[in-house]
């Protein structure tokens, strides 16, 4: 016992031990499982959300070549519009892109619009113009190999200009190279 500053007597002995709510009471296991179950359907979600939705940009000559310009996977392709090789037929374009002498076959299914529509014209010199193709590469009854794209990007913004230049300029040469031809 202690004695307080005014003469007090103060008990200073520990306190028993009172019993509190049960140790080892059960674990929420069914609950850590369903959160273990949405944390790991939710990695493999969005890990093919990510793979699926990206685009890889190939050359037309990188295609079979390039890891990630395979056939079968959502690509997009750049190469330039060969001369009278655009045709139509019903709601189908087809036209040849080549790049650094490999050419590819393109079934675009889709509207023309802007200066793709302009490619249907009989004037060669439209025909010569880079173009960026997205879509998929496929076989043919044939055995031969096809582009069927879904999107035809002509003119670039300048964002993409900026950031690709030494891109823009080799797709101008090859451009220049299929006029003179």
């Amino acid at each position: 016992m202690g004695v307080t500053s005014d003469g007090n007597d103060i008990d200073l002995s520990p306190r028993p031990v009172v019993a509190t709510a049960a140790r080892g009471k059960k674990k929420p296991w069914f609950a850590y499982g369903v959160l273990a179950l949405v944390v790991v359907a939710g990695g493999v979600f969005v890990t093919k959300f990510l793979t699926s939705a990206i685009d890889y940009y190939c050359n037309v000559d990188e295609i079979g070549v390039k890891d990630g310009c395979d056939e079968g996977r959502n690509i997009r392709i750049q190469g330039v519009v060969d001369k009278r090789s655009v045709t139509q037929d019903g709601n189908v374009t087809s036209f040849e892109v080549r790049w650094n002498d490999a050419a590819m076959a393109v079934d675009y299914e889709g509207e023309a619009s802007g200066i793709f529509a302009d490619l249907v014209n009989p004037d060669d010199s439209l025909q010569c113009i880079p173009v960026v193709v997205r879509g998929v590469v496929t076989d043919r009854a044939d055995g031969s190999q096809v582009f069927e794209g879904d999107e035809v990007i002509v003119k670039h913004d300048n964002t993409y200009d900026a950031e690709n230049e030494d891109r823009i300029d080799e797709a101008n040469a090859e451009a220049a190279t299929c006029s003179a031809g």
